[in-house]
């Protein structure tokens, strides 16, 4: 693997992803550490483009279309941003990676999770994440959360139910095939206590210790 240390964070609409990256940034830089935060899709120019193709054009974008627009972004965040990053020995706190692709485009959209696994890892050329957090939340809980926000849903935040209990299945399923990868953290639990695991386990992988 790289000098650095690539962490993703994974989960359905309204888990707490930003909120958990954020509080784990300042954790580390208070550490020493110079952290990278970003995103997928979004984190280069180009992709702040297709961000708002994939998410908010107004019109039908097939299923197959989107699933190579995310892609498309992922080649280029990886090759730009997360790779140099990594080799200057830094950490990268991604929110969303190939994984959500996996679940939102492989089973949300019924595209077939292999295939979409594998465009993903092209795109990537084969760079998986030292450590994935799946913030885990019930689709029902996690739609009460985002009707609470006030905010305008985006096209995957206004799929039915049907469609994010289908991603969840696929989360959680992924956790299962690479436990090693995956720590998967009940996203109900109050924030504090969230971070408070999130911190042991990265303090796990660099070496430290909390005491």
């Amino acid at each position: 693997m790289t000098p650095g240390l690539f962490i993703t964070l994974e989960g359905g609409d309204g888990s707490g992803k930003s909120t958990q990256a954020a509080l784990l940034g300042e954790w580390l830089q208070a550490l020493g550490r110079t952290v990278v935060r970003t995103r997928e899709p979004g984190g280069t120019e180009v992709g702040v483009e297709i961000r708002e193709i994939v998410l908010h054009h107004r019109g039908e974008v097939s299923p197959r279309a989107e699933a190579l627009l995310y892609a498309a972004d992922r080649a280029q965040h990886i090759a730009t941003k997360v790779r140099p990053a990594l080799a200057r020995g830094e950490v990268v706190i991604q929110d969303r990676y190939l994984d959500s692709s996996v679940a939102y485009q492989g089973a949300g959209r019924v595209l077939g999770a292999p295939e979409v696994r594998d465009l993903s890892l092209w795109a990537a050329e084969g760079l998986l994440p030292h450590l994935t957090l799946l913030l885990d939340l019930d689709e029902t809980a996690a739609r009460t959360r985002l009707n609470a926000a006030n905010k305008r849903f985006d096209r995957l935040e206004a799929e039915k139910n049907e469609f994010h209990a289908r991603v969840r299945a696929a989360f959680l399923e992924l956790a299962a095939a690479e436990p090693e990868r995956f720590l998967v953290l009940d996203a109900s639990l109050p924030v504090d206590e969230l971070a408070a695991l999130i911190r042991a386990r990265v303090a796990a992988l660099l070496g430290l210790s909390l005491d």
